[in-house]
């Protein structure tokens, strides 16, 4: 395969990039733009790039909103009481059926690695088993998926909570994740986050941890995670999700925890869409809008990365698959609308989630890597988010997965001279 007129991240002029056996074989510079050539896709001066991470959804949930009912309070709570209410319909067949249209949606907009949660407080662990079946077939050829037990209701304050999660390990579970915010008491979370660092250690397993996802300034988790994680050495397998807490907490503590969190490089994950749906709901005004600290943790030289966290399920009714929306809503709601902030703004949703869901030995456009890459209309960062444009081509280890035309207006009227 041979991609000619491509921009590249960070790069003036054009590019010529061409694959073989799967593999980038040659990245070199064009003296000039080419007209017309011998190619297999021509970019015509769009940008080429990684393709899109997506570091945190729940496949398993996906397309179940107002089944059997709706989350009418739009709180987190909710969504996890109407969640208990579905897991006792959910069967094999259901559960790939819903993910292999998720997964459709996500593959047709660029996405090309997901780490999913896959909640394990069910003692059937039917979503997990529907899950890796599809992960080692149906699902291989598309994207790279990282599935993360996840003890939705809890590891101790759930029935066999501890049994569940370590038997999610012994199936062939990628990730270890937890939530103790919604632990019964502060002693349980901090027990639950211990049990997980010592199961990862067992199992040399990543780490996810739904972390503080509350509005309550005295839910403080993500010390007790990064200390572990900084005990152990293992920092950077390590990802704290959400941390909505860290808007309400003092600014005062919060300048002693960012200490604690550079030392421990532990990755950290936001879900601006969800999040600033989800919190703030228990607020009169002011009103918390809950989405943790992104600006000044990735200024203080952490990895943080965006992702959409739901689609159509009992937390959040909307979603498409689309991280350039995320990625838009994230940067106004972060207050990240400077020109520094947008000139690399995709590494929100490429390069900081493959450094989440450490696979960076294998992503990027670089010889030697797999010829993973997508087409984004736009030249630059800037001019993709501006544009907020389609997903032109999607190509996979050298094979394309999508070819998309962008949309063309057959007639315009001339403004300027009223034609």
């Amino acid at each position: 395969m041979r991609v000619v007129n491509a921009r590249l991240r960070g790069e003036e002029g054009y590019y010529t990039i061409e694959c073989r056996d799967g593999l980038f074989s040659n990245i070199s510079k064009q003296d000039d733009y080419y007209h017309g050539g011998d190619s297999d896709i021509d970019a015509t001066g769009n940008l080429v790039c990684s393709p899109f991470v997506e570091p945190h959804i729940h496949l398993d949930a996906a397309m179940t909103a107002g089944e059997p009912n709706w989350n009418m309070s739009g709180t987190l709570f909710e969504g996890i009481e109407r969640w208990a209410e579905r897991k006792p319909m959910l069967t094999n067949d259901d559960v790939q059926h819903r993910v292999i249209k998720t997964v459709q949606m996500l593959v047709e907009n660029g996405i090309q690695y997901v780490r999913t949660h896959v909640d394990i407080t069910d003692p059937d662990l039917t979503a997990l088993k529907a899950m890796i079946e599809l992960r080692d077939s149906v699902l291989a050829p598309y994207i790279e998926l990282q599935i993360v037990a996840f003890p939705q209701e809890g590891i101790l304050s759930f029935p066999n909570g501890k049994a569940l999660l370590e038997q999610a390990m012994e199936m062939g579970a990628d990730v270890i994740g937890g939530i103790p915010h919604f632990e019964y008491t502060r002693e349980y979370g901090v027990d639950s986050l211990n049990f997980i660092i010592d199961l990862a250690e067992k199992y040399h397993k990543l780490v996810d941890v739904h972390c503080d996802e509350i509005d309550d300034g005295a839910s403080r988790f993500l010390e007790t995670l990064a200390t572990r994680a900084l005990e152990k050495g293992i920092g950077e397998r390590v990802t704290a999700s959400h941390t909505t807490a860290m808007a309400s907490y003092n600014n005062a503590y919060c300048y002693k925890l960012f200490r604690l969190l550079k030392r421990s490089k532990i990755n950290f994950i936001s879900c601006p869409t969800e999040s600033i749906h989800l919190q703030g709901r228990f607020d009169s005004y002011p009103k918390i809008r809950g989405i943790t600290r992104v600006k000044e943790i990735r200024d203080a030289g952490m990895n943080i990365c965006f992702a959409q966290d739901s689609i159509q399920d009992p937390w959040y009714s909307l979603g498409n698959g689309k991280l350039l929306r995320v990625l838009d809503s994230g940067l106004h709601c972060c207050h990240m609308m400077g020109y520094e902030d947008l000139q690399d703004a995709l590494d929100l949703i490429t390069d900081n989630g493959a450094k989440a869901l450490h696979i960076e030995s294998e992503y990027g456009i670089e010889c030697g890597k797999p010829a993973n890459f997508i087409i984004l209309q736009g030249g630059n960062d800037v001019e993709v988010i501006q544009k907020q444009g389609e997903v032109l081509w999607s190509v996979r280890k050298g094979e394309v997965l999508i070819e998309r035309k962008p949309a063309e207006l057959r007639e315009c009227i001339d403004i300027i001279t009223g034609k």
